[in-house]
């Protein structure tokens, strides 16, 4: 949210505090909202420009911590469909796993990772 000129951030979530770039990565690669990548890079950048911050480092958190949390979303998403029956959830996976593919592709210290999911996921990853 932009305040009197100013960046704030509501966390309704857990209301924690850490890596000022989870917040960002939860709120651009939400996977209950499909958004075009052009608008994902519009609000990073607009995110960005109004911080003091090394730019470098904070990309490369961001993305790390946009595939972290997506990772963890099919695992409870999979856990509440085959556990609690909840499989509206199961709909939200194909997406997550696009979020996931588009960070992978953008920074090569994903390498490793992007080998090892495209081997176990087949067709998940490009």
């Amino acid at each position: 949210m932009l305040v009197k000129n100013k960046i704030g951030v509501i966390d309704t979530q857990d209301a924690l505090l850490g890596n000022s770039a989870y917040d960002l990565a939860s709120l651009i690669d939400d996977v209950r909202l499909k958004t075009s990548k052009s608008f994902k890079n519009k609000v990073y950048r607009f995110y960005i420009q109004k911080k003091k911050i090394d730019k470098n480092k904070f990309k490369n958190d961001f993305e790390i911590l946009s595939v972290l949390r997506n990772l963890k979303i099919i695992g409870i998403f999979t856990r509440l469909a085959i556990r609690d029956g909840k499989k509206k959830y199961l709909k939200l996976i194909p997406y997550t796993w696009a979020l996931i593919d588009m960070r992978i592709n953008e920074n090569k210290i994903f390498k490793n990772l992007k080998k090892l999911l495209s081997q176990n996921f087949e067709g998940k990853i490009q």
